[in-house]
């Protein structure tokens, strides 16, 4: 069997649950507070890992993973950095797309809409209560950009402790949350023979959220 053939072979029947228009909420952010506690539950490791994709004015996209730190009733919030690539995309096309995949309960959540920076004291908080150690890793790092080498980030870092001392640490002004408001959630529960349920919802110009079933 070639390498090809193998790849191929793998395969996973999910039959865990299903996803039925009665069992869900007419709010998809409280439907994913549903989901989200399930996760939580099920002890999968960082289930607030999610992936961020973004794209340029030239349409190239890009994707990496990000950590949910907030949901709230406008949306998803996460920190970066605002110079990183993310960052500058974000300023070119503030429309992004997040996934969610917990594979232990067979299912994933896709999110799709406009991206605004948080109140500078929303960040300002969420800095605060972050380690030591990753505040002066912010202001060490300068994200997605070329280094010489690792030996760059250590100077930094010596360079930072030894400015800030004992003191508090500020937070740098490039450096802040994000949160995606959706116009677009779909919840993916895994089904027999690949008949995946799929149900989407869709923010109409009178905000009001239609749920919509997907073909597998």
């Amino acid at each position: 069997m070639n390498k090809h053939s193998s790849i191929a072979g793998i395969r996973k029947e999910y039959q865990l649950q299903s996803l039925l228009e009665n069992d869900v909420d007419d709010d998809p952010l409280i439907q994913f507070k549903t989901w989200w506690k399930h996760a939580l539950e099920s002890k999968i490791d960082e289930p607030n890992a999610m992936t961020l994709a973004t794209t340029s004015t030239s349409g190239k996209p890009s994707a990496r993973i990000v950590l949910l730190k907030e949901i709230n009733q406008n949306g998803f919030v996460f920190f970066t950095n605002y110079k990183s690539r993310k960052g500058n995309e974000i300023t070119e096309n503030p429309f992004v797309a997040l996934l969610f995949f917990w594979k232990e309960l067979e299912r994933q959540v896709r999110i799709e809409g406009e991206i605004k920076k948080i109140p500078t004291e929303e960040s300002d908080q969420y800095f605060f209560q972050r380690p030591r150690e990753s505040q002066i890793g912010a202001w060490s790092s300068p994200q997605s950009r070329v280094i010489e080498n690792r030996e760059f980030l250590n100077e930094n870092v010596l360079k930072y402790t030894s400015q800030f001392g004992i003191h508090n640490i500020p937070r740098p002004d490039f450096w802040g949350g994000y949160i995606v408001e959706p116009d677009s959630i779909e919840f993916w529960q895994g089904r027999p023979g690949r008949l995946h349920d799929r149900l989407h919802y869709v923010l109409t110009e009178h905000n009001i959220w239609n749920i919509e079933r997907l073909a597998p």
